[in-house]
């Protein structure tokens, strides 16, 4: 059981800080906080699996060709993606911005899906397969509100202080009025995005549909439009998945 948490813990670090060149045996040791010698150990077990590959040159290693086969297993057994991804594309051709769909997991979010727009230079880059915690970002919040409250309340006493929890619960009733989330610089400074949430046939919160853009010289004509095509979009979704709209 070790070995699998150590190997896992591994290939989190690889994930959030290889670039193309990949990481030193002796970085990853301090990320770790392992042995050089336990390292060297587990990267040549991961090797065999395929879990991790070494760069002949540099010795360096990154993650290995199997998440990626993993990873598009899952990705194709996703029908709804399939089902969603039209309607992405032609709201990222509407608003000329990039594009996400997000999908719930328990406490964190993870980016599903980005469509970014040719037309748009200036694009807000959240990596895909990037987690983040459920009381950030539009979407997440747009998800948290059309959960059953209760189960928001749960979410939050594991991501908030007891004080602060009072005021995002008004936050998301405000959201639930409004049929959208908003978010400016979160995350990122000088950022904004707007949300909904979707759902199945079964009334299941299963993702969010949001806009990213750059809040330079932002209207509020602007943002109304993009609230307006994302909760239309939502709309779209909705139907297709079954949900009652």
């Amino acid at each position: 059981m070790q070995s699998i948490i150590r190997a896992m813990h591994i290939a989190k670090m690889l994930a959030q800080h290889s670039i193309d060149l990949g990481v030193p045996i002796s970085d990853l040791s301090k990320l770790c906080d392992l042995p050089i010698s336990t390292m060297h150990r587990l990267l040549q077990a991961m090797i065999k699996q395929g879990m991790v590959e070494q760069d002949e040159l540099t010795k360096k290693y990154r993650l290995g060709p199997i998440w990626l086969e993993y990873g598009l297993q899952v990705y194709d057994q996703m029908d709804y993606v399939s089902k969603i991804r039209p309607e992405l594309e032609r709201l990222s051709k509407i608003v000329e911005e990039s594009v996400y769909l997000s999908k719930p997991l328990e406490t964190e979010a993870i980016v599903m899906e980005r469509i970014d727009n040719p037309n748009n230079p200036i694009r807000v880059y959240d990596q895909m397969g990037v987690r983040i915690p459920m009381n950030i970002g539009a979407a997440n919040k747009s998800m948290l509100a059309a959960l059953p409250v209760e189960k928001s309340k749960t979410i939050l006493s594991k991501l908030l202080s007891a004080e602060q929890i009072p005021e995002m619960l008004q936050l998301l009733e405000e959201i639930r009025r409004n049929g959208y989330a908003t978010s400016h610089s979160e995350r990122t400074e000088g950022t904004s995005s707007v949300a909904v949430p979707i759902k199945d046939h079964f009334g299941t919160v299963i993702g969010a549909v949001s806009i990213g853009f750059v809040s330079f010289n932002l209207t509020e004509e602007r943002l109304h439009f993009l609230a307006q095509q994302v909760m239309e979009t939502g709309k779209r979704i909705n139907q297709r998945l079954g949900a009652s709209v």
